[in-house]
């Protein structure tokens, strides 16, 4: 059944009035969250990504180890996909080193860390780095406390280290139980808290459920501004499950961990992949032990969550992922759905969530 939305405002969609297109929070991680970034700059210019700083691993964990800071990969790679700099400039970001003490470390993390050194404070260095790409929309780490992640497993054995989690819950043979953070209640961002209280729409996912979602709702306050909106939020599903963290989980199983770390009625929607996978890439999937995320329809509805089914996956692509053209249409088609069309002069169609 379809839900109408009230908001404090009366937001409108123009191609030629980017001020007043609506506001969308996005929540994540990794890959995932840096593909739907790369779709979603097409549709809004009022665009907040609220980015997980938990990683330890790869370059990203030499610099927190060295200079104690947030972890800078996941926000780095997020401004990127936002950015609106020059190739030149892209190419040099994602430059990384191939000898001596720097082999492997990524020039737009180094640049990161410098201007946090010259800034004082990592949420000013990311500031001040989205002013150098001249981005679309604010990227936003939750919080700027040097964070780990703890799992802890069914068995009840336990492992510190996100970069750990997925070796060590292969190696245990079961479930992991739950995530928690070290140190406990980490200060969120304060600028991540309103923008999430202004949303017309949130989103969180698709990305790696323990490690790039479950970290956003352990973070103090972030999950209860989430609940406290009264707009549309959306769970963006996977496609296929993942190896030491989810195997054998379906959409219902990702939205219980989510529930159980953040509590009830976090979202409103799930938008799940509808199209078949290439048989090439299931067949190489399946080698690896990684199926399709399977939707379960009549658990989400006693959860008081919409199904909304679309085909989300790239063409042509040499793996298995979302295609950022087909989320934003997808995610588009749904947000109009729930607003009004006016026609104000001659103007172009726009969409408003009208108050209750």
């Amino acid at each position: 059944m379809k839900q109408r939305y009230a908001l404090t405002s009366t937001r409108m969609l123009s191609p030629t009035h980017p001020e007043l297109s609506p506001r969308i929070v996005a929540l994540g991680g990794g890959h995932g969250l840096h593909n739907l970034l790369r779709g979603l700059k097409s549709y809004t210019k009022n665009l907040t990504a609220i980015v997980t700083v938990s990683d330890d691993g790869g370059s990203s964990g030499m610099l927190r180890r060295e200079l104690s800071i947030p972890a800078p990969g996941d926000i780095r790679n997020c401004m990127q996909a936002l950015s609106n700099a020059e190739p030149l400039m892209r190419e040099l970001l994602e430059y990384r080193f191939s000898d001596g003490s720097l082999r492997g470390q990524s020039f737009g993390n180094l640049l990161l860390a410098a201007l946090n050194g010259i800034a004082g404070s990592f949420d000013e260095a990311v500031s001040m780095m989205q002013q150098v790409l001249a981005i679309t929309g604010q990227v936003l780490p939750v919080t700027v406390d040097n964070i780990q992640l703890e799992a802890l497993f069914e068995n009840g054995s336990r492992v510190l280290g996100e970069s750990k989690i997925a070796a060590a819950k292969i190696q245990q043979g079961c479930r992991i139980q739950s995530i928690s953070i070290q140190p406990p209640n980490p200060e969120p961002l304060s600028q991540a808290l309103s923008a999430i209280a202004q949303a017309d729409l949130i989103l969180m996912g698709p990305g790696s459920l323990y490690t790039s979602l479950v970290p956003h709702l352990l973070i103090p306050g972030i999950a209860d501004a989430i609940r406290k909106t009264k707009v549309p939020r959306i769970y963006l599903a996977n496609l296929m499950t993942e190896a030491g963290e989810t195997e054998g989980y379906t959409v219902s199983d990702h939205l219980r961990a989510l529930y159980s770390h953040g509590g009830e009625g976090l979202f409103t929607a799930c938008l799940q992949n509808s199209a078949p996978i290439p048989d090439v890439l299931s067949q190489e999937a399946e080698a690896k032990g990684i199926f399709p995320v399977q939707a379960d329809p009549a658990i989400l509805a006693s959860m008081g969550i919409e199904l909304l089914e679309h085909p989300l996956i790239a063409p042509y692509a040499d793996h298995i992922c979302h295609s950022p053209i087909l989320l934003t249409q997808a995610i588009q088609e749904f947000y109009e759905s729930r607003t009004i069309k006016v026609f104000p002069s001659r103007a172009a169609p726009r969409y408003i969530l009208e108050r209750e």
